[in-house]
């Protein structure tokens, strides 16, 4: 029942009071850890800078791990707090939505402000239609990378497997790249990335399925650009009815999406996380986490 206590309360300090401070969200601080080996790191051949951004990575992965042991060091209640602390720093419903919500702004300026803040394409010369389909996108996506993944990993092993899943996240979303300076040092962390959401992602296109089943099922099997990340924004499209693209990469046929559509979004987005909520809470209730029996 430990498992399910924390999960309960970190849920509703989720949903109550959001995001901890910067300073002391260990999310940050792997950002941070992966940011200080990017910096520090002078890039010399691809098997070199392959072989330094693994060991980085496995450094930071190492951190998460230790850190997510801590609570068991302490004592009763003081064990229990930092536990529920730490693995809500591992999701993000109440922020996300936020940050979502945020874009929906009648001025396309304001909102292509807002938007740049939660995609990493440049946004600078989109119209309003793709902010939208981006804004949606982000939203989708995002399922799966704040909140079913690391709850999936919660309910495999425990807290360790949900801090290192945030940090598997985090690092593959600063240094996952395609670029000069990051094709070879952040590899390794992009494809555990991959592998890591593999499972998360697919469970995250099923939590929509009640919504739209046919439709859902049908863009699914379109849904063959990226390994994962496309599989929830299909989903989306495929509820919604809209087309959301990616210019060069991928797009799901659809009406034009409209910036009403970035609000029903957020509706489709708390239904979807309400089943995965309800799910948690009745594996957890019946005992599933492994880790913590042992």
């Amino acid at each position: 029942m430990e498992a399910l206590a924390i999960f309960v309360v970190a849920l509703l300090w989720d949903l109550i009071l959001g995001e901890p401070p910067a300073l002391v969200h260990p999310t940050v601080w792997f950002g941070r850890l992966i940011g200080l080996f990017d910096g520090i790191y002078r890039r010399r051949s691809p098997i070199l800078d392959f072989l330094a951004g693994t060991v980085a990575s496995l450094f930071v992965i190492t951190f998460a791990f230790a850190l997510s042991k801590l609570p068991e060091l302490l004592p009763g209640w003081l064990g229990f707090a930092l536990g529920v602390y730490l693995l809500k720093s591992s999701f993000a419903i109440k922020s996300l939505a936020q940050h979502v919500e945020n874009t929906v702004r009648d001025d396309i300026e304001e909102q292509r402000k807002y938007v740049g803040w939660i995609v990493s394409r440049d946004v600078s010369k989109l119209d309003r239609a793709h902010l939208n389909s981006a804004a949606i996108e982000s939203l989708a996506e995002n399922i799966t990378d704040s909140i079913v993944a690391p709850l999936f990993y919660y309910l495999l092993f425990g807290l360790p497997g949900a801090l290192v899943y945030r940090a598997v996240n985090t690092m593959d979303a600063m240094i996952g790249y395609r670029d000069e300076r990051h094709e070879y040092f952040g590899k390794f962390a992009a494809r555990l990335d991959d592998v890591l959401n593999f499972i998360p992602a697919r469970i995250t296109v099923i939590l929509f399925l009640p919504l739209s089943p046919k439709k859902v099922l049908e863009y699914w099997g379109k849904a063959k650009f990226k390994i994962n990340a496309d599989k929830p924004i299909a989903a989306m499209s495929a509820v919604l009815g809209v087309w959301l693209e990616k210019e060069g990469v991928y797009r799901f046929e659809g009406r034009e999406p409209m910036l009403d559509d970035i609000k029903k979004a957020l509706g489709v987005y708390w239904i979807v996380v309400g089943e995965w909520v309800l799910i948690c809470l009745a594996l957890l209730f019946v005992g599933v986490c492994p880790c913590l029996s042992l």
